[in-house]
């Protein structure tokens, strides 16, 4: 569920040799499967485990997840990185906004996943995201900008050697494009 690399596990473990006995981790999401989902790491002293809990152990520790988050923290990554800037924890969790769909699941579903974990991230950078309108009986993806994307004099470049590129390459032979039926209003939310 959660790869915590030895750099990341060596770190826990001196963090937790400071703590009461039995205190482990725990890996949470807030607002799991929204848009505003935010992943987390905090101690887990041992009266804080409830029964529910999934315990993945690691060496010297164990990591605690309760059940409403870990659908959400498949795939979820924890390192401990040292640059020029100092050290740091990093939590990548790739599901939190979305669960992650199984490769059969509809393809509207595994369009939308894309969207959630791939472009809206990318498009957030300038305040933007979009939203899949529908599928029409041509395989079309019909999309609505939203945001900094909104009226921003790039969309179409976005759309089309972007956004399209990216669905058309991720599903051959069942999507056949994508259609912007935004109506672009330019204003001081555009990005420029």
């Amino acid at each position: 569920m959660i790869n915590i690399t030895d750099t990341a596990q060596a770190h826990f473990v001196k963090l937790l040799a400071d703590q009461p006995e039995g205190t482990h981790i725990r890996v949470f999401v807030i607002s799991p499967g929204t848009a505003q989902a935010e992943c987390g790491v905090s101690y887990c002293p041992p009266d804080a485990v409830e029964a529910d809990d999934t315990e993945l152990p690691f060496t010297g520790f164990s990591a605690m997840v309760d059940e409403k988050s870990a659908p959400f923290l498949e795939e979820a990554s924890i390192d401990f990185v040292t640059d020029q800037l100092g050290s740091q924890l990093t939590l990548k969790a790739p599901n939190a906004k979305m669960r992650k769909v199984a490769s059969d699941a509809p393809l509207k579903e595994r369009i939308e996943y894309v969207i959630q974990s791939e472009i809206n991230p990318q498009l957030a950078s300038h305040g933007g995201n979009i939203m899949l309108v529908e599928i029409t009986e041509e395989g079309v993806a019909v999309l609505q900008f939203g945001g900094g994307c909104n009226g921003c004099s790039q969309v179409d470049i976005t759309l089309k050697d972007g956004i399209e590129k990216q669905l058309l390459d991720m599903f051959p032979g069942e999507l056949a494009g994508v259609k912007d039926v935004t109506d672009h209003q330019h204003g001081s939310h555009s990005y420029q």
